[in-house]
């Protein structure tokens, strides 16, 4: 199907804003799903898109063998490169500080006297010009409000700020049982879920800066009368209603710019801290496709975590689709894992080929871990076990 021109351009200004920017600044897919789900282990080789690189970490709190990041953007390896200095050549306080806050004020000198030296050189590249991002100065005062997603965060507060709705967030976060926390969202939902946010999460823009390209966009947001606005509300009511809301680091980072001490990622976690520092070389960044990388290193490997971004190849590559997936496949022995989401309930783009090579689960574990996800955006998650 040829695209039209409006296509094409919003196609391009995507391509616009992830070819120069750095998109995520924490990673939105659920480690502890992914855990169960992949059953890692000392023997586990891992192919995985970088993203911001949190959940890279994660993963080696069961040390695997290797884990290999990929990703086209060398802004999102600069980030998880900078993550690894800290554990480095630098401290438990430094990184809750940076990662944890998103502020420290003593970045400039920390970042000179201890954590340059340990990057490679285009991480190294990339910092000497952004480090600023950690100094907690300026309009945007944490590094969580930096990077396209961050600018969208960033403007979120500020229209909780307007509507004086900041003190119902921290209540909500705070709440003590789920009917508390119900109250308080709908409270929250009636104020923000308006015609004016509407119009603005229904621009491609706005999508664009999130990381969600045109062709995901329309996954599912036709099937919502209110558009992207109505699939964000029917997540978020299962995020803030249905689920438990005092460990979901993901929609409090998200709503106030900082994680705490008790509700943070597992690499925020002092008592993680030494186990990552020693399996951290256990990891490497790769600025490339993930076809290119399997060509360039071919193995035997055991787990692949795909993320979304087939549902790109799907609608603008389908020969790039086609050629990742034997190549997957070309990598891989008899039970290797292949984590994907989706912003499509079903997936309808695997090639036939996959479908015979390769057995996707179908079981309770998988509507168990999809429901218990604390991100809740994707519309479903997808095991796929290689016959």
């Amino acid at each position: 199907m040829s695209l039209t021109p409006k296509d094409r351009i919003r196609d391009w200004m995507f391509r616009q804003v992830h070819s120069k920017n750095l998109v995520y600044n924490t990673c939105w897919e659920d480690p502890r799903c992914d855990r169960v789900l992949l059953n890692l282990d000392t023997d586990s080789k891992i192919v995985m898109i970088t993203s911001a690189g949190c959940n890279a970490l994660d993963y080696l709190l069961d040390s695997p063998a290797s884990i290999d990041c990929i990703d086209v953007n060398p802004r999102q390896n600069a980030l998880l490169e900078l993550k690894r200095a800290v554990f480095q050549s630098s401290d438990f306080d430094v990184l809750f500080q940076m990662f944890g806050k998103g502020i420290c004020r003593t970045i400039k000198t920390t970042y000179r006297e201890k954590l340059r030296t340990s990057l490679p050189d285009a991480a190294r590249e990339y910092w000497d010009k952004n480090i600023r991002y950690f100094n907690g100065k300026g309009v945007r005062r944490t590094f969580y409000h930096y990077g396209t997603s961050g600018r969208f965060a960033w403007l979120a507060s500020r229209y909780f700020q307007m509507n004086k709705i900041q003190h119902q967030i921290r209540a909500l976060f705070d709440a003590k049982s789920k009917e508390e926390q119900k109250h308080l969202y709908l409270q929250i939902e009636d104020k923000v879920m308006n015609g004016v946010i509407e119009w603005f999460l229904n621009r491609h823009i706005t999508m664009a800066l999130l990381g969600v390209p045109r062709s995901q966009m329309e996954l599912f947001a036709k099937k919502y009368e209110r558009g992207a606005l109505g699939f964000i509300q029917e997540c978020l009511r299962k995020v803030f209603i249905e689920l438990p809301i005092e460990d979901n680091y993901f929609w409090r980072l998200y709503m106030s710019g900082e994680y705490t001490i008790d509700c943070s990622p597992n690499y925020l976690k002092a008592k993680n801290f030494d186990l990552i520092k020693a399996n951290q070389h256990r990891l490497k960044t790769h600025t490339t496709y993930v076809s290119e990388f399997l060509k360039q290193n071919p193995n035997t490997y055991t787990h692949f975590v795909m993320l979304d971004h087939q549902d790109w190849l799907a609608d603008n590559n389908r020969p790039a689709l086609e050629e990742e997936w034997r190549l997957i496949l070309a990598n891989s022995r008899p039970g290797t894992k292949i984590l994907l989401r989706s912003a499509a309930e079903t997936i309808d783009f695997f090639p036939d080929f996959v479908l015979e090579q390769v057995y996707f689960e179908q079981g309770e574990i998988i509507k168990e871990q999809h429901f218990l996800d604390r991100v809740g955006t994707y519309a479903s998650v997808y095991l796929g076990i290689v016959k």
